[in-house]
């Protein structure tokens, strides 16, 4: 893998993991058409995907340490209700339970796993097909194909007002499905889940936030799942350690920017210019492989 390559994939994994295009769709076009090896099996996935990681954390940093506040809060109230329980059966004398829900952030941190939850569970079951998709163009263009007529209908979808107060589980439980299903290579994953937060009722800009903050358990977790796979193939060439760090920290400084850009397009409905784009790519890439 030489330096631009790394930088090419590292500013598409950036664009592409954030702007409802789909990252991993336009990954696997990218190795197929120009035949990229990157000689260390997923290792190279799993740095871009550490880069674009690190961009979510830095713009939503704030929710983030506060989520993990609530998050510890939650859990030790949670083992306190259990001393109540107990109690309560061995002794006449009633305590109260503790409340859960104290906070907004703490009801967040509870959607955010309970969407994570069949996410997981879609991962492992899509595992054998994603990666038969992967190796070719039929499925990335097809699954884009069909990311470009949600965002189609994205734009349509009347504009909600439900927020971390409102948001039910039941709604966070089929936003989990639905980026579940968007590990499909070509299916965009913020596309599709802001697409479903919206359809719920969502506020627009809780949408995005929402989307990108139930990205770092997926991506995190996809990141292990892939790591324990990477075998004795996963040792850099020498001179090539640069290339790989290069790759990384451009897929964070661009999906930082992307993040920021949509932001501004889910406010102003202006997704119908990433609909067009996928639509051609799809229709691009499904004549490839005919062709091919």
């Amino acid at each position: 893998m030489s330096l631009l390559e790394a930088v090419l994939m590292g500013i598409l994994q950036g664009i592409t993991e954030f702007l409802p295009v789909s990252s991993s769709g336009h990954l696997a076009i990218f190795k197929n058409v120009f035949q990229v090896n990157t000689n260390t099996g997923l290792l190279f996935d799993i740095l871009l995907h550490v880069g674009t990681l690190v961009a979510v954390c830095i713009v939503y940093y704030k929710d983030i340490i506060r989520m993990f506040v609530e998050g510890v809060g939650l859990l030790l109230d949670i083992f306190r209700n259990m001393g109540v329980f107990v109690h309560n059966l061995s002794t006449k004398r009633r305590r109260k339970y503790y409340p859960l829900m104290k906070s907004p952030y703490r009801k967040l941190t509870l959607l955010i796993l309970i969407s994570t939850v069949p996410t997981g569970i879609f991962g492992l079951f899509l595992k054998g097909i994603i990666e038969v998709a992967e190796g070719g163009l039929l499925i990335p263009g097809i699954c884009l194909i069909a990311t470009g007529v949600l965002l189609l209908i994205s734009d349509q979808i009347p504009r909600g007002d439900i927020k971390t107060k409102e948001a039910g589980y039941k709604s966070a439980a089929w936003i989990g499905i639905c980026q579940g299903v968007a590990t499909l290579p070509g299916l965009s994953r913020s596309g599709t889940t802001i697409t479903a937060c919206m359809v719920q009722g969502f506020d627009r800009k809780f949408a995005v936030k929402y989307s990108f903050l139930m990205s770092i358990p997926v991506i995190l977790g996809a990141a292990l799942m892939e790591l324990k796979d990477i075998g004795k193939e996963a040792v850099i060439p020498k001179g090539e350690i640069f290339y790989y760090i290069a790759g990384m920290a451009v897929a964070g400084i661009v999906g930082y920017v992307c993040i920021k850009t949509m932001l501004v397009a889910v406010k102003k409905k202006k997704f119908k210019v990433f609909s067009f784009y996928c639509l051609i790519v799809g229709v691009l890439s499904v004549i490839g492989y005919v062709v091919m």
